[in-house]
C-alpha cells in the first residue's frame, strides 16, 4: 500500500492559523451515535476465556463511571466538563504508545509513506483555508512537521505560541528533528510526527483501531473511578509518575522527572491495570470529533452507552478543518502553561497535522479476535 495522496492542508493554516491551539492548547472511522434508551445494559467485564490477551495489550474492564473532570480540578477547562457517567464495554488497548519499532514494521509491509512525508499540493490546500488566503513560497510549500524550538531562551507574552513552534522541512517520523536526525536506537520510543490518516492506516493494517475518547479515560482511570491522575489525585506524585516539563516552560527543563524531552516507553511505572504513559510523553489521537460544547449537550441523568463522540465538530477558534479529540497531555506539559497532564483534559489538532509530542496507541475489542 503505497499512499500517494498529497497533503490536504494542515500545514499552511498550522503555521496562520493553529499554532496558538496546537502547543498545548475508518475501516476504523465509526458513525458518532449514542445509546440512550431507558434499557438494561451491562457491559462485558471479565475477558471472554476464549480470546487470547494479544502481544503488547492490556485487558480494561468493562464498567460505568464518571468522565470529565472532577468537581475541584483548578485546572479544567470548559470543554471538560460537566463530568457524566458513561458505560463502556471491556476492551483491549496497547501497554503503551505505539513504538517505533512497531510503525516500521507496518512501513517495511506496506511502503505507506506519511503525511509529513509526502508534496503540497497548493490547490489541494487552499480549499480550506479562508479565501484569499495568499500562496507561500514553494520554497516554505515542501513536506514536514512542527516541532519544539529548544533553543528558545526568552519569549515575550504566553499567548504567542509561535515562540516555540517551528515548521521544520523534512521533519517526519523517521527524522523526527529534520534532515540529519535519525530514530537509530530509539526503537522502543513513540513513533511521532503521525497525523490522524497515518494513525488509521496503521489501525487497518494491525486489525486494531483508535479508542474513543471514554475509552481512552476509561483505561487511563485503571481500578479508580474519577480520579484526577492515572495514580489518584495526589500531584505531588507527577514527577515521579510522568514525563511533563519540570521547570520554566518554554525555556528551561530541569529534566527532574529524568526527561527533558521525549522518553521511551515504560520509563515510568503503570497505572493499576498495567498501562503506562497514559499521561504526559506525547499526546495520543482518539476517534473522536472534537466538539468543545460535547459534554454539556449529554443528558447527565442516564449513562451514555459506548458513547463515540460529538456528531458534529465544534472549535471556534478554528473553524476551516475538522479536527479530532487528542488526550494524555504530553512532554511539553507545565502547570504554569498547559496543565494537560490529567485524565480528563481534552484538546483537538487536525486531523492532517502532526508534530513531535503527538503519537497515539491502539485497541481491539471482542468482536474485533473472535475468528481470528
Amino acid at each position: 500500500m503505497n499512499t500517494k495522496k498529497p497533503l490536504q492542508g494542515s500545514f499552511f493554516l498550522l503555521i496562520i492559523m493553529l499554532l496558538p491551539l496546537l502547543g498545548c492548547k475508518n475501516n476504523n472511522e465509526k458513525k458518532s451515535v449514542r445509546i440512550e434508551d431507558e434499557i438494561s445494559f451491562t457491559p462485558t467485564e471479565s475477558k471472554p476465556e476464549n480470546i487470547e490477551t494479544p502481544k503488547g495489550m492490556v485487558w480494561v474492564p468493562g464498567r460505568t463511571f464518571m468522565q470529565g473532570a472532577i468537581t475541584d480540578d483548578p485546572y479544567a477547562m470548559p470543554r471538560e466538563r460537566p463530568a457524566h457517567p458513561v458505560v463502556v464495554d471491556g476492551f483491549f488497548i496497547d501497554a503503551t504508545e505505539v513504538t517505533n519499532a512497531a510503525f516500521s514494521k507496518f512501513v517495511n509491509a506496506t511502503n505507506y509513506i506519511t503525511i509529513a512525508e509526502r508534496p503540497i499540493d497548493w490547490e489541494v490546500m487552499k480549499k480550506e483555508l479562508p479565501a484569499g488566503t495568499p500562496k507561500p513560497h514553494d520554497s516554505i510549500l515542501q513536506p514536514g512537521s512542527l516541532v519544539f524550538n529548544k533553543e528558545v531562551r526568552g519569549v515575550v507574552g504566553m499567548e504567542n505560541y509561535g515562540q516555540w513552534w517551528a515548521w521544520k522541512i523534512g521533519a517526519n517520523w523517521k527524522q523526527p528533528y529534520g534532515p540529519g536526525s535519525s530514530i537509530k536506537g530509539q526503537d522502543n520510543y513513540p513513533v511521532i510526527h503521525i497525523a490522524y490518516e497515518d494513525a488509521l492506516a496503521y489501525c487497518n493494517w494491525a486489525n486494531r483501531r483508535l479508542p474513543t475518547e471514554a475509552e481512552w479515560e476509561l483505561a487511563a482511570q485503571g481500578a479508580n473511578n474519577h480520579e484526577t491522575y492515572t495514580w489518584g489525585n495526589d500531584a505531588s506524585q507527577l514527577e515521579d509518575r510522568a514525563n511533563t516539563w519540570t521547570g520554566k516552560f518554554p525555556t528551561e527543563n530541569t529534566g527532574e522527572d529524568g526527561f527533558e524531552y521525549i522518553a521511551p516507553t515504560k520509563s515510568f511505572a503503570p497505572n493499576s491495570l498495567g498501562i503506562y504513559d497514559m499521561l504526559g510523553n506525547v499526546w495520543e489521537w482518539t476517534s473522536d470529533v472534537y466538539n468543545q460544547n460535547y459534554y454539556a449537550s449529554l443528558d447527565n441523568n442516564k449513562p451514555t452507552i459506548n458513547p463515540q463522540g460529538a456528531l458534529e465538530y465544534y472549535n471556534p477558534q478554528n473553524p476551516y478543518q475538522i479536527e479530532m479529540v487528542m488526550k494524555g497531555g504530553s512532554y511539553l506539559c507545565h502547570d504554569s502553561y498547559c496543565a494537560s497532564f490529567r485524565i480528563s483534559a481534552r484538546m483537538s489538532t487536525s486531523k492532517d497535522s502532526g508534530s513531535d509530542h503527538l503519537g497515539f496507541r491502539t485497541v481491539a475489542t471482542v468482536n474485533m479476535l473472535e475468528g481470528n
